[in-house]
């Protein structure tokens, strides 16, 4: 009876925080070099603005932007997150979701939580498995379509260095032979270090990129929270991009104060690791801006105990002002709540020149923030090696009228054929976008 009555009570509550507190800016505002950054605003409960997930209509497709076509590489997979092109041209998707986390699911808000996770299509369990798609007769299509690995843990991000591919799990990184066209891995993973994970782990997905060199891994780890609220004793190790010695597997903070850190690149003209990470939610559908950046290694990006620079979160205490004062100001903001999380620059890319020279970010959308934000694919142009201009549309019309979603954008990567991957969680497809 209780747990009816607790269930009851988050509806009602959800019911509550979706009336109320609006935006007061478009999202352009908080876009760019120099974003709009209003005062915070404090309500009972977070702004909840769920798109409920419903799947694309027979036929249905994304709308590409004028000058390019796209149509699904793949569909009927299992929630999609994560891309990785291998050397011959075969595409890897982590089909993932995310692990049992019995210490994040405790008290009234995880509850809402939940009920917001299961409308926007992330309650589904996780496949844990990598699924290799390859199209043998080059219409843009996958025909071939076999597991690559399986029996992992929330695996997200992958890399291929060598004779050996690396996956990402949830809690540590793993080795495995390969060999250049096989379909299937049937060797048993080394582990080449942990990742902080545990029962909380809030979280889950762990991004991986290998260096130019092939000497080193970088792995992204998220916060266990979202502004701390567990104490940072709960954050040891996380909210961080940490680089691995492939030699050694020891591994080093490279940098800190990444609230939630996803997909990276390498920006071709000055070599510099770059990094889209998810900033704070609950204190207004204006705030905080997700944010596209360079990543300096030993840099400190000020979360949680600020935010862009020197914009401090009353929310936590203690405070850390030595912390705040060295805190880097991010590059480029993506826009409050956009949920920004695949990135790829455009080195391989053979779409046209509207959309050459600069980074193709997957907007997943926002929850907490009303209207709705993301939930698109877009395109930052660069100059010089910075961004040089406002964002381009790529893919929209994930949304429909009546604010349900059909698809949520994730993961993206160019194929060896220079198209445009992208993941969709909730649509269940991998969507290949080219010239028209």
């Amino acid at each position: 009876m209780k747990r009816v009555l607790t269930a009851a009570a988050a509806l009602a509550l959800l019911g509550v925080a979706a009336c109320g507190e609006r935006a007061r800016l478009d999202v352009a505002a908080g876009t760019g070099p120099n974003p709009q950054l209003p005062a915070p605003k404090k309500t009972l409960l977070p702004t909840l603005n769920i798109a409920p997930a419903k799947g694309w209509p027979e036929g249905a497709t994304p709308k590409p932007a004028q000058g390019l076509a796209v149509r699904a590489f793949a569909d009927k997979l299992d929630h999609p997150r994560w891309i990785q092109v291998l050397p011959n041209g075969d595409v890897l998707v982590a089909e993932t979701n995310a692990p049992p986390k019995p210490e994040d699911s405790k008290g009234l808000k995880a509850k809402i939580e939940a009920v917001v996770m299961k409308r926007a299509g992330a309650a589904t369990k996780s496949a844990n498995r990598i699924t290799l798609l390859r199209d043998t007769d080059g219409d843009g299509v996958a025909d071939l379509r076999a597991t690559f690995l399986s029996g992992l843990n929330s695996p997200f991000g992958m890399a291929v260095v060598g004779d050996a591919f690396y996956v990402a799990d949830t809690d540590a990184v793993l080795r495995f032979p390969y060999k250049g066209g096989e379909t299937t891995i049937t060797a048993k993973g080394v582990r080449v270090t942990d990742l902080p994970a545990g029962p909380r782990n809030h979280h889950w997905t762990k991004s991986l990129i290998a260096s130019p060199d092939g000497k080193r891994l970088y792995a992204t780890v998220g916060s266990n929270s979202n502004v701390a609220e567990n104490g940072m004793a709960a954050e040891e190790g996380r909210a961080a991009i940490w680089e691995i010695d492939l030699a050694t597997g020891a591994k080093r903070l490279f940098a800190g104060g990444l609230r939630n850190p996803n997909g990276m690149g390498w920006e071709s003209s000055t070599g510099a690791l770059w990094t889209v990470v998810n900033e704070r939610d609950e204190i207004g559908s204006d705030l905080v801006p997700d944010y596209l950046t360079s990543v300096k290694d030993g840099g400190f990006y000020g979360w949680p105990y600020s935010y862009y620079g020197g914009h401090v979160d009353k929310r936590v205490a203690p405070q850390r002002p030595d912390l705040v004062a060295r805190a880097i100001v991010p590059d480029y903001a993506l826009g409050p709540h956009t949920a920004s999380l695949g990135l790829t620059f455009d080195a391989a890319s053979a779409l046209p020149a509207p959309f050459r020279g600069g980074a193709f970010i997957g907007q997943h959308g926002s929850w907490n923030r009303r209207p709705h934000s993301g939930y698109k694919v877009i395109f930052v142009p660069f100059a010089g090696g910075k961004p040089s201009g406002p964002p381009r549309d790529v893919l929209t019309g994930f949304l429909n009228d009546e604010g349900e979603a059909l698809g949520r954008p994730v993961g993206v990567a160019f194929d060896a054929k220079g198209a445009l991957l992208v993941a969709d969680d909730v649509g269940n497809v991998i969507w290949r976008v080219t010239p028209r």
